[in-house]
């Protein structure tokens, strides 16, 4: 009257699939934050990347920072975590983990990883709006409500309604 067990292989193939990213939450002194423009996609976003096999998202983000600028930080506290549904340009949900990486100066000293980004900028919210989709728009708000309140903050797939 056993019951049967699943190999592990098994079973894992059939669970269901989710990206894992992580990313950088920079400012400079006066609170504007660090935002990238990927060449392939069409808004802004932070310093970041995919979680690869192996590697935790506090890594990812150290690893990320230094491929896209050169930027070589301390990985902080974790900001905010955000459920992200499967969009039209990527068919599987997403978790995102937003790290405090900190205050730079300025930008000097970076150097864009030229095969994927094409510009970076320091930015207020506002100044950021037109360039962030929506759900975005919300990560970085509940990042800065997050560093000044010393919380974290989870965004749900609402955020991007």
């Amino acid at each position: 009257m056993g019951t049967a067990v699943i190999p592990a292989e098994a079973f894992y193939a059939g669970l269901f699939k989710v990206a894992a990213a992580a990313a950088g939450f920079v400012t400079d002194p006066s609170g504007r934050v660090l935002l990238v423009k990927p060449g392939y996609r069409d808004h802004w976003g932070w310093p970041g990347g995919h979680v690869d096999e192996g590697e935790s998202p506090e890594e990812a983000c150290r690893r990320e920072l230094a491929e896209e600028l050169s930027l070589v930080r301390p990985v902080g506290r974790l900001l905010v975590v955000h459920w992200v549904p499967p969009l039209d340009d990527r068919p599987v949900p997403l978790v995102h983990f937003l790290f405090d990486c900190g205050v730079v100066e300025d930008g000097a000293g970076m150097v864009l990883q030229e095969e994927e980004l094409e510009d970076y900028g320091f930015f207020t919210a506002e100044q950021a709006a037109p360039l962030l989709p929506a759900y975005l728009l919300a990560r970085l708000t509940a990042a800065e409500r997050a560093r000044e309140h010393g919380t974290t903050e989870y965004l749900c797939g609402s955020v991007l309604e």
